[in-house]
């Protein structure tokens, strides 16, 4: 006989079906036992009499049996299954659980999150967890269908790449072939699918994994994050917009209809009047706040291309510029101030555009430089040496070769479903996210290396 899931049972009264799964919750009345089975689908009551059997929750359980239908006063109206249930005439243990170190049955939130990281495999098992989880699934699957529908083409680009001068602090991974040299976990894609760009492919997108030796925070896990990123060349700033705006808000309509989104077209705010309004470049725009199913997106631009630059900033390079990019080095100013580069750059505006939905910035990108000369420029005035220029050599070698111009864009998955499921951390919609201390879920890294592994990589940790 084949496996039948639960959610299927309501369509298979008075026949014999099997099922596999959890026990969710048992109740014994005597020589009568009823339990709710569980399995990917969802839950359904199984009666058992007269059966020898000694069933714990979450033992993993094989239930053959007969579907009737329950008694119109014993209805559960709460269970999609609730109209039937299965009268079990045998059921055989395939596992069993001990007592669970954490509960599984409630949202988990009152939990200490460090506890629930570590046996994370069960917290997922909770209803809701196992709801993010899905229609993040769901979410991903339909932004890649709706970005190949629309041309564009999925391209994975290296995750072992090269340190660069981008803004955080880069994970660095030894060569053990090279020896004294590293490899770096990409921050972002960033100049791969420019360079994909220069190679004709015109639209390209990928769910990209990123990496960032960054202090964590609610909106930001430590370490590791996923990114949609995408890039078109021959468009304007107004192309990307407008693709990102009809994009989100179908993919909200079709897979979070309980949401509203206020206020459509979504408003575009420059930077500088997004600061004298609301003080920051992030403004929560919802008209009721305390409405958990109002999703204000907004569109801020006019960025300036540079800021003050700070003796700390990380661009900092040969200790005599006075500027620093506010987005990337690669963001294009705008065409009406290039002239001002030369006189005053701090006047410059950039084609940047960021995404923000009900106060947190969920996306952002730019239309890039294609000009190898305003390129240079950007570099000098950021204080780039010679040496930190050579850094980017690819680059400027492959502009050489008739590059189109082209921009972007890269929301963060994680930061975008946290804001739509209304969660408090982004390790909320992610399965096996680090904890504060930097530490990955469930299998206790980063760990020690043995002395082996050190001589084959040449290196020497330093007490």
């Amino acid at each position: 006989m084949n496996r039948i899931l639960a959610i299927n049972i309501p369509k298979n009264i008075d026949k014999e079906v099997l099922l596999k799964g959890w026990v969710n919750s048992v109740r014994g009345h005597g020589k009568l036992v009823f339990l709710d089975l569980r399995d990917r689908s969802g839950l359904v009551q199984v009666i058992a009499e007269n059966l020898d059997i000694d069933l714990k929750p979450e033992y993993v359980i094989a239930v053959t049996g007969k579907v009737v239908k329950r008694p119109g006063k014993l209805e559960n109206k709460k269970l999609e299954t609730g109209q039937v249930e299965v009268k079990a005439e045998k059921i055989d243990i395939i596992s069993k659980s001990k007592e669970l170190p954490i509960p599984v049955t409630n949202d988990g939130h009152d939990i200490n999150e460090e506890m629930r990281l570590k046996y994370r495999y069960l917290d997922l098992r909770r209803p809701r967890m196992n709801n993010i989880i899905k229609t993040r699934s769901k979410a991903v699957r339909f932004i890649r269908e709706y970005l190949l529908n629309k041309d564009f083409v999925e391209i994975e680009t290296p995750i072992l790449t090269k340190t660069t001068p981008e803004g955080a602090r880069d994970f660095l991974v030894p060569s053990r072939l090279q020896p004294g040299k590293f490899y770096a976990l990409p921050q972002s894609p960033q100049q791969y699918k420019q360079l994909l760009m220069v190679a004709g492919f015109e639209r390209y997108f990928q769910i990209a994994k990123c990496f960032r030796d960054e202090d964590p925070r609610a909106d930001r896990a430590y370490g590791e994050f996923t990114q949609l990123d995408l890039e078109m060349s021959f468009v304007t700033q107004e192309d990307i917009l407008q693709l990102i705006e009809v994009m989100f808000t179908r993919l909200v309509k079709e897979l979070f209809p309980e949401k509203k989104i206020s206020t459509t077209p979504w408003p575009r705010i420059s930077h500088l009047n997004a600061q004298k309004k609301y003080g920051l470049d992030k403004p929560d725009l919802r008209k009721d706040k305390n409405n958990p199913n109002e999703m204000a997106f907004t569109w801020i631009l006019d960025f300036p291309l540079f800021n003050k630059q700070s003796s700390e900033d990380f661009f900092h390079g040969s200790g005599k510029a006075e500027f620093a990019p506010s987005h990337h080095m690669f963001t294009s100013p705008h065409p009406d101030d290039i002239k001002l580069l030369e006189s005053n750059p701090l006047k410059v505006r950039g084609l940047q555009h960021d995404l923000v939905l009900n106060g947190f910035e969920v996306g952002g990108g730019s239309i890039r430089i294609h000009d190898p000369k305003v390129q240079e420029k950007v570099f000098d005035l950021i204080g780039f040496t010679e040496k930190q220029k050579q850094e980017f050599e690819h680059m400027l070698t492959a502009f050489k070769y008739g590059v189109p111009p082209h921009g972007g864009i890269a929301p963060g998955i994680d930061r975008l479903l946290m804001v739509l499921f209304g969660e408090p951390s982004v390790r909320e919609v992610m399965a096996f996210p680090s904890i504060s201390s930097g530490k990955t879920a469930v299998v206790n890294a980063p760990s020690i290396p043995t002395s082996e592994q050190l001589k084959e990589l040449h290196i020497k940790i330093a007490k």
